[in-house]
């Protein structure tokens, strides 16, 4: 190998390796630079730097700065900006700040590198900062803008609203996005949909996106499908909230359509697109179809199927009636969480297969997952469905003590069911005057079909307090 014998060709080579994939070549590089005797030059320490960003160890980093002192680069606005940059990313705020402050001659991307380290904490200060840039006359730009809108608050975000609209950034596409993305974040919904009426020329992708997934939350399902209809080019996320849409309104023939012809224009489905798709067979309860959306999913590619798709497979096989499948799915799956677990745990007890529900239940808790709430309904759901009375009341009397959660009125609603179907009415009484709230209809039309199943409505004594109501639904019984 020729050896290098200028800095221009060292330069070169390093900053080709600090921009691949191979950014710790760089330091080697640099490394065998100085050993050489050739001088580190100004383009020498920031691609050096960038490469230790990349990599995110801050010891190298640090001792690359090192070297920018001695050789006296610290006050460049190039090396500077890079090194203000690196520690911004490895979230030591302190050090950017002092980085920037040695910088003799500052630019827009030195500015942009510290509001944006700021801005990633969610501080305040990056507004500070980009008071201050205006003040000592810099311009911003749509980066400095974005990055100062991510942190913002209600009330500052409409301050930068009007500053975005006095210095011409408002139609810009990087900008709008992140400023109809924060006024979401922070609820105010009706300054999102501002940009809808207000703007004269079509929205970009993106912001279009986030609007439309506005309107879809708060089921205005015509305004969705109006807003992204606008769109020459919409993107995966675009075809996405429109599926999304017609399975919240169920229009599952049109949803079906929909991705047939996003296969027509060559969209790939990602997992959210097979995530709607799956939810809107399990409201169908058509394993027929869900198989074939399943089918496909292996055919495209399952390995990018993450633990999310995975969980509604299991809860799509089980409303379908194939619990085989679904523990099968279960039993595949390498990353599985609490989501997972309850999902089984569920699918198991609605399938009558109740014992079972039970025992994995036990399994979950003995491999360190702790239940929640969904978790606690869907395994009493299945002593429900299974006549395990005992079991069900030892979950249900563990739940504040041992799981730390309060009974709502869903678990109300299973006990009292599991105990008035199984003949044991006077605990569910028991259980109903215990109530720390009033017990709903749903409740008391429990208690009163699993009296009237034990042959009991007439005979069994009713607490005083609960009386009336106890006697309006047998009135509505008879």
């Amino acid at each position: 190998m020729v050896p290098i014998q200028d800095v221009v060709s060292w330069n070169t080579i390093i900053a080709a390796v600090a921009k691949s994939e191979r950014p710790g070549k760089a330091l080697e590089l640099f490394l065998d630079m100085c050993i050489s005797g050739i001088l580190p030059s100004q383009a020498t320490f920031v691609s050096v730097i960038n490469s230790c960003t990349s990599l995110g160890i801050s010891m190298y980093g640090e001792f690359i700065h090192a070297k920018t002192i001695r050789n006296s680069f610290e006050s460049d606005v190039y090396v500077g900006s890079a090194l203000v940059d690196f520690y911004a990313k490895c979230d030591k705020l302190e050090a950017a700040h002092f980085c920037f402050d040695e910088i003799y001659e500052k630019n827009v991307v030195s500015w942009n590198a510290l509001i944006l380290g700021y801005s990633t904490k969610c501080s305040s200060t990056s507004i500070y900062l980009l008071q201050e840039m205006l003040r000592l006359g810099y311009r911003p730009n749509e980066f400095s803008f974005s990055a100062v809108i991510r942190s913002s608050l209600a009330l500052e975000l409409r301050q930068l609203h009007g500053l975005i609209i006095r210095m011409g950034y408002l139609n810009n596409e990087y900008v709008s996005s992140y400023l109809v993305t924060s006024y979401a974040k922070n609820g105010l919904l009706s300054d999102a949909l501002i940009f809808v009426t207000a703007s004269n020329n079509p929205l970009p992708v993106v912001s279009s996106n986030i609007i439309a997934g506005i309107y879809n939350r708060s089921g205005q399902y015509n305004e969705t499908l109006k807003l992204l209809s606008l769109l020459e080019e919409p993107d995966i996320v675009s075809w996405n909230i429109v599926l999304a849409a017609c399975a919240r309104n169920n229009y599952q023939k049109e949803a079906f359509e929909l991705f047939k012809h996003m296969h027509m224009v060559h969209i790939c489905p990602d997992n959210y697109t097979f995530v709607t798709l799956l939810s809107v067979c399990a409201k169908l309860c058509n394993l027929a179809l869900g198989s074939s959306v399943h089918g496909l999913m292996i055919k495209t590619d399952f390995n990018r199927c993450d633990t999310f798709v995975c969980n509604v497979l299991i809860d799509m096989y089980g409303k379908c009636g194939s619990v085989e499948s679904s523990v099968k799915i279960f039993n595949k799956m390498t990353n599985r969480n609490l989501i997972t677990w309850t999902a089984l745990i569920s699918v198991l007890g609605l399938n009558g297969y109740a014992h079972e529900a039970l025992g994995r239940f036990r399994e979950m808790e003995l491999l360190g997952f702790k239940p929640d709430r969904i978790a606690l309904i869907a395994v009493l759901t299945a002593c429900k469905h299974g006549g395990l009375v005992k079991e069900g009341m030892e979950l249900f009397e563990r739940m504040r003590r041992s799981y730390g959660v309060e009974p709502e009125m869903d678990q109300y609603h299973c006990v009292v069911d599991l105990l008035a179907n199984y003949g044991h009415s006077r605990e569910a009484e028991k259980i109903i005057a215990s109530m720390p709230f009033p017990p709903d209809a749903i409740v008391w039309r429990s208690f009163l079909a699993g009296c009237m199943r034990q042959g009991t409505t007439k005979d069994q004594p009713v607490g005083h307090e609960n009386l009336d109501q106890h006697n309006r639904y047998i009135s509505l019984g008879d």
